[in-house]
């Protein structure tokens, strides 16, 4: 895409959208737990829209209602005013007994990710998130585009621009490297037996 005039950059999700994003998740999921019923969006309670961080939650919502409506199972959203609101907000979900538990990639839940990561822990419940670290952390599943290699190419952009090339004349770039992490630790804990074929398409495996 060429948008012309002072416009250019990378698209860091995939062809289609966060909704693209959530159905590829939920597939993964799905293989890891084949009786998904009900999921969870543990989430900060939504910014006003005016405010230039609230434009991924409401993606993130809107592609897993639409892809719960595909995929067959019900989709409910647990926000939080503060961060010490995050106990109550679990047990809520709890309490309407989800089969599992998303969690936001708001900056708001990233920054308090030990103390989120704990509380996914203690609830007994699969667990997936948009990004990479969060995997790593503790969750039992996570994808989404490589992060570090959007930044690496809006470097190369940055430092093409600086060097006199116009805007105008680089393409708007789509985002084509993912990243699917599966924590086997987390698995076990859970009694989840991972299928051979998903781990053989996993680009990080957690032991």
């Amino acid at each position: 895409v060429r948008p012309g005039g002072m416009l250019t950059g990378n698209v860091m999700n995939a062809v289609g959208g966060e909704e693209t994003v959530a159905q590829k998740r939920i597939g993964f999921l799905k293989e890891l737990v084949p009786n998904l019923t009900r999921v969870g969006m543990i989430a900060p309670k939504p910014l006003p829209n005016n405010n230039p961080l609230s434009g991924l939650q409401p993606q993130e919502e809107n592609a897993l209602r639409k892809t719960a409506a595909r995929f067959g199972f019900e989709f409910m959203r647990y926000n939080y005013d503060t961060i010490d609101d995050l106990e109550s907000t679990f047990a809520s979900a709890l309490r309407d007994n989800v089969s599992a538990l998303y969690i936001s990639g708001a900056p708001r839940l990233v920054v308090n990710m030990p103390r989120v990561v704990s509380l996914v822990a203690a609830s007994g419940k699969p667990s997936f998130g948009p990004y990479p670290d969060w995997g790593r952390s503790g969750l039992l599943m996570s994808y989404s585009s490589d992060i570090v290699d959007g930044f690496r190419h809006a470097g190369i952009y940055a430092g093409k621009i600086l060097k006199g090339a116009k805007p105008a004349d680089l393409p708007i770039e789509q985002a084509d490297k993912f990243i699917l992490v599966i924590n086997l630790k987390t698995a076990k804990s859970l009694g989840i037996a991972v299928p051979p074929t998903l781990l053989a398409v996993a680009d990080e495996v957690i032991e």
